[in-house]
């Protein structure tokens, strides 16, 4: 396992849908480990591979002392009800803004090892789950925010030390899932 940097906000992997993952190998299961470690480092509770510079439908969560992986999930609400919360993401480090979410969600994918897996989830679990399903689909959160709230949003992060440091073209890792 390995700590690897985050890709950051204007970088053009996160902007990217990712790929569904085909081969679970061992490839996989050291993105999930990489995943893992550098969810736990950076303090998140969740990171996808996109994240990483690697464009695979993968993601890990760590919510209420539980860690978990999903490959290739399928997000679905759970009932009509809403949460609008403070949200943040490690690639737009040090800021949260309050985004609008499915407070219930129900979702399956495979593990690392190609066995179905399906959870079920609510509040931060739940907010997990759809910030980084919308990573494997190359959306940010501040992307969910009503138009004033992101344009707020946008002047804050263009303010921020690190920014335009995603910009870089950095080596992104190729796949053969």
């Amino acid at each position: 396992m390995s700590v690897t940097p985050i890709r950051l906000f204007g970088d053009p992997v996160l902007r990217t849908p990712a790929a569904p993952v085909v081969d679970f190998d061992a490839e996989l299961r050291q993105l999930v480990a990489d995943l893992t470690e550098t969810m736990f480092e950076a303090g998140g509770a969740g990171l996808a591979a996109p994240q990483l510079g690697v464009g695979l439908r993968v993601f890990t969560w760590f919510v209420d002392g539980e860690v978990g992986h999903l490959v290739n999930p399928d997000v679905t609400p759970a009932g009509e009800e809403t949460e609008e919360a403070p949200e943040g993401c490690l690639s737009i480090p040090g800021f949260r803004f309050d985004c609008r979410r499915h407070l219930h969600v129900a979702a399956t994918g495979w593990n690392m090892h190609g066995e179905p897996v399906r959870i079920e989830g609510s509040h931060l679990l739940a907010r997990a789950v759809q910030h980084e399903t919308d990573h494997l689909d190359g959306v940010l959160f501040v992307d969910r925010l009503d138009d004033g709230a992101r344009a707020a949003a946008l002047a804050e992060i263009q303010q921020a030390e690190w920014a335009g440091m995603g910009a870089y073209t950095p080596v992104v890792k190729v796949s053969p899932h």
